[in-house]
């Protein structure tokens, strides 16, 4: 941070609400409209951080507000004093032993909208009175820094503070619909997907060397239909553009995808992780417990 910043004047959390809207929303404006607040309120709180920082944090272009390096700096710290005032919100909601209140769930996008729904809803019947929070995204939230309470993973974390259950592996493999292979034959082997519409990462291109591994020495422009969203992806092999990879329990539908080449398989280790601090709450355990039988069971799945 600068120098100049005045250690000793306090930082009101309003200051930094304001700055971290505008980070998100690019302008004052919509600042304004997200903090619910008139656009002179916005722009003279982020004076007055200005004023405590010791510096500038915006500069204005044609498109907006463009953040500068002292703002860029600030962010992560902004953003985890936000992450501690919605995860202390969070834990008012209900005492530890209580079977209600507020549990923040975090996952990938594939894994929030095609996989947990079902999930959450069996949990909703049998605990009506918490309430679900699910933060969707592919950057994995700090469980340490309280940005949720409940991770689902492809990953084993390595922090000591955090507490982990490997559900197990789910399978994958590439699948197609029966539009796509109404108008192709069947590849029969890895050499004839070339002549293939793929369906694969646009600038996401770490899956590679895996699909290599297996004996598919595929590059970016193999790929006919290419993005880096896993929602998209799979909509677009479920709407019949081509081959894509897809998780074999997601695979039986509706729709259903026929799978191809079966004997190139993968798999992805599956974990339900939470802050040791959070285990011992009932509302979290009760989650953290029913995503685990939950998913232990996709990935058993075989069709």
């Amino acid at each position: 941070m600068n120098a100049r910043a005045r250690d000793s004047t306090p930082l009101s959390w309003d200051l930094v609400g304001s700055f971290l809207a505008v980070m998100r929303t690019g302008s004052l404006s919509g600042a304004a409209r997200a903090l619910r607040v008139a656009q002179p309120t916005v722009r003279r709180q982020i004076e007055e951080l200005e004023t405590v920082l010791g510096g500038g944090l915006f500069t204005r272009s044609q498109t907006g507000l463009t953040p500068t390096e002292m703002a860029v700096a600030a962010l992560p710290y902004a953003e985890s004093m936000a992450g501690v005032a919605e995860a202390l919100v969070r834990s008012a909601s209900a005492a530890s032993d209580a079977n209600h209140g507020t549990v923040r769930v975090t996952c990938s996008e594939v894994v929030g909208v095609e996989v947990l729904p079902p999930m959450l809803a069996e949990l909703r019947r049998a605990h009506p009175q918490i309430q679900i929070e699910l933060s969707i995204s592919n950057a994995n939230e700090d469980l340490l820094r309280r940005d949720a309470d409940i991770a689902v993973r492809m990953a084993q974390p390595t922090q000591s503070a955090l507490v982990a259950k490997r559900v197990g592996a789910v399978k994958l493999g590439l699948f197609a619909s029966d539009a796509y292979l109404a108008d192709h034959a069947v590849p029969r082997s890895p050499a004839e997907l070339l002549g293939h519409a793929l369906v694969g990462r646009d600038r996401d291109t770490a899956f590679l060397p895996v699909l290599a591994a297996a004996g598919l020495s595929l590059k970016r422009r193999d790929f006919a239909f290419r993005t880096d969203n896993d929602v998209a992806a799979l909509a677009a092999t479920r709407a019949g553009i081509g081959i894509g990879l897809c998780q074999v329990p997601l695979a039986a539908g509706p729709p259903r995808l026929r799978r191809v080449l079966p004997k190139l398989s993968f798999e992805l280790p599956v974990c339900v992780v939470t802050h040791e601090n959070l285990r011992a709450a009932r509302r979290v355990s009760l989650v953290f417990e029913h995503l685990v039988a939950s998913l232990s069971a996709y990935v058993r799945y075989a069709p």
